[in-house]
């Protein structure tokens, strides 16, 4: 009977949490996917990248709501349960309020595994692929970049200036830049031109012009009647390098590990520069992904506060109040006290014994405010 009755509520959590979850990571992945339209609009990349980025995405927003989510839902539950007198249920089956919570506790141990894969295997994965695929994509959107009477330099080493644009794509009075490197440029104006793609590449067709060639400060200039200039050979000015949070979380291990040992044990990953520079950004992104999850379980503690009213106590509505505000405050400082971690040794060990030290003071306290009742 006991078992059939947590099963009951247990599935109404994960219902509860399931629907809010997807609803709220629907709505902020619509606004970040508003966001990232310059990938088109100021980038050059064609609407495939602009889709498959901000799909991969989705796992990174999943994992950044997962914990006030998981809160929302048990706040709301134990609420609902309690106004609908169905906690009665629990306590005249001999259910003690103790092992009430001890049971929701463990079930919050589900939520913080899912965290720990989602922060550190599902989101960095996810992140690398979506990098991945801008630095092997090419510029394929260049019919939309190019405006009139405006200096186009979306892509890196090319400058392009239109007089005038019409309809049907046809361009008036070009200027083009070439900055092949620091010492080697190319000029070419001419009359008109239009994008043509040839084999799957965009070219730039040009009509009755000139090219000026600039090496080691000599020019040469020569007349074209007729010319194609490559723009698939151009990279995009987004950055390409993965981000720390982008790296796999063996690799921030092996940065953490060769740089305490100053030895290199572990092998590293080539995008990482593993350094004194970098070494303290690595901590706080390991850290977050592996250690921040263990707040799960204490503000799955701190909801249980609900039950040692009942709705009839005249403190019960400030209650709820106090438990929500407590619930999020836990959660903002969580991912604040990461900024502090690596400050000094001291700062690193509060932050290391801060969740054992909040869960149990939080569980004696309950465990006393439910023995008086």
């Amino acid at each position: 009977m006991k078992k059939k009755i947590f099963q009951k509520i247990l599935l109404d959590i994960n219902g509860f949490f399931i629907i809010v979850l997807l609803s709220i990571g629907l709505i902020v992945w619509v606004i970040q996917a508003v966001n990232f339209l310059d990938f088109v609009s100021e980038d050059g990349h064609g609407l495939n990248v602009y889709f498959y980025y901000t799909f991969l995405n989705f796992p990174k927003i999943l994992s950044a709501i997962l914990p006030f989510v998981f809160f929302i839902s048990l706040f709301n539950i134990l609420t609902k349960y309690e106004s609908n007198n169905e906690l009665l249920i629990f306590w005249t089956n001999g259910i003690k309020k103790k092992d009430f919570v001890k049971v929701i506790i463990r079930f919050s141990l589900i939520y913080w595994v899912i965290q720990i894969l989602l922060t550190s295997l599902i989101v960095p994965a996810s992140q690398n692929k979506a990098r991945s695929f801008i630095r092997s994509s090419t510029i394929d959107f260049f019919p939309s970049l190019i405006k009139e009477k405006k200096f186009i330099d979306t892509v890196e080493g090319l400058t392009i200036f239109v007089g005038k644009k019409n309809a049907d794509g046809k361009m008036f009075n070009i200027f083009l830049k070439d900055q092949i490197d620091d010492f080697k440029s190319q000029i070419i104006l001419a009359k008109s031109g239009y994008i043509d793609v040839i084999d799957g590449k965009n070219y730039l067709s040009l009509n009755d012009g000139r090219i000026i060639n600039i090496e080691d400060k000599k020019i040469i200039t020569f007349t074209f009647k007729n010319t194609n200039f490559n723009l698939s050979k151009f990279a995009t000015k987004t950055t390409t390098w993965p981000k720390i949070q982008e790296h796999n979380t063996y690799t921030l291990f092996s940065c953490i590990v060769n740089t305490l040992s100053k030895k290199k044990i572990l092998k590293e990953n080539f995008y990482l520069r593993c350094g004194p520079n970098f070494y303290y950004e690595v901590i706080e992104e390991f850290l977050k992904r592996i250690y921040l999850p263990i707040y799960i379980p204490i503000i799955a503690l701190i909801a249980c506060f609900l039950i040692s009213l009942s709705k009839e106590s005249y403190y019960y509505s400030k209650l709820k109040i106090a438990v929500f505000l407590l619930g999020v405050l836990v959660l903002l400082l969580s991912e604040m006290s990461i900024s502090f971690a690596y400050l000094n040794k001291f700062a690193f060990i509060i932050f290391l014994i801060a969740p054992f030290v909040i869960y149990t003071v939080a569980f004696n306290i309950f465990k006393s405010q439910v023995e008086k009742i």
